[in-house]
C-alpha cells in the first residue's frame, strides 16, 4: 500500500503553461514509476452509502488506485487502517486484502482504477471468518 495525503504536494503550473501565469495548474499525485507495468483494467466512480463497506478482498494480478472526491472512509489494507478524505490517494497491491469503510455521515465518492498485469484481474472475496 501506498498513501498519498491530499496535503503531500501544491498544485504547480502545468508542463504546457507558462509558468509566471498559467492557465491550469496540477497537482502531481504519481508518475510512472508508481504503477505496475500491465493495462487499464477498469476505471469506475464509486459511491459508498453513509455507514456502509464494501466487502474485504484482493486482486490476484490487479493494482487499485483510490482517489477520494468526497467524504471520510476509513481503507483497511492488510494491518493497517489510513484515515482518507477528499483528494486523498491510495494504491493497492495485488494479492493486498483492502476494506473500505464509509465513517462519515454523507455517501462517500472516489474514483477507482485498476491496472492488472494481464490476468485479467480476477478478485477474490476473503471470508471474514478467515481473517
Amino acid at each position: 500500500m501506498k498513501f498519498v495525503s491530499s496535503d503531500a504536494s501544491g498544485f504547480v503550473a502545468a508542463s504546457h503553461e507558462n509558468p509566471l501565469n498559467p492557465g491550469v495548474l496540477k497537482r502531481v499525485i504519481a508518475t510512472r514509476e508508481h504503477f505496475q507495468a500491465g493495462h487499464v483494467q477498469m476505471l469506475n466512480w464509486a459511491m459508498l452509502p453513509a455507514g456502509s463497506s464494501f466487502q474485504l478482498h484482493y486482486h490476484e494480478d490487479m493494482q487499485e488506485v483510490f482517489v477520494m472526491i468526497k467524504g471520510s472512509v476509513e481503507m483497511r489494507c492488510g494491518d493497517a487502517t489510513i484515515q482518507m478524505n477528499a483528494g486523498d490517494t491510495i494504491f493497492v497491491q495485488p494479492r493486498e486484502q483492502h476494506q473500505m469503510f464509509n465513517v462519515g455521515t454523507d455517501a462517500a465518492e472516489y474514483l477507482v482504477f485498476g491496472i492488472s498485469a494481464g490476468q485479467n484481474g480476477r478478485t477474490v472475496v476473503v471470508d471474514s471468518s478467515d481473517s
